[in-house]
């Protein structure tokens, strides 16, 4: 998204991935507590903003958008104010 928009706007990310998930290492017996944090997810309910981002033409902004999406595996729309 930053390299289609280049320098002409700002892109806020409006979620933050706040939750550990963490794993127990491979071929260890069950027991002794719990494992430690393996990587860091964010919950994202239906409905939620994901992106948000200003000084930028709806056009270009839409393309920046519809390339981000093709990363993500959820369904996404684009939403203007």
């Amino acid at each position: 998204m930053t390299r289609h928009v280049k320098r002409g706007g700002k892109i806020w990310l409006r979620i933050f991935p706040d939750k550990p998930v963490s794993k127990k290492p491979l071929e260890t017996r069950m027991g002794k507590g719990k494992g430690n944090p393996e990587f860091w997810v964010a919950v994202v309910k239906p409905g939620r903003m994901l992106y948000e981002m200003e000084g930028v033409s709806e056009p270009i902004a839409k393309e920046a958008f519809r390339l981000a999406a093709h990363k993500l595996s959820v369904a996404t729309r684009f939403v203007a104010k």
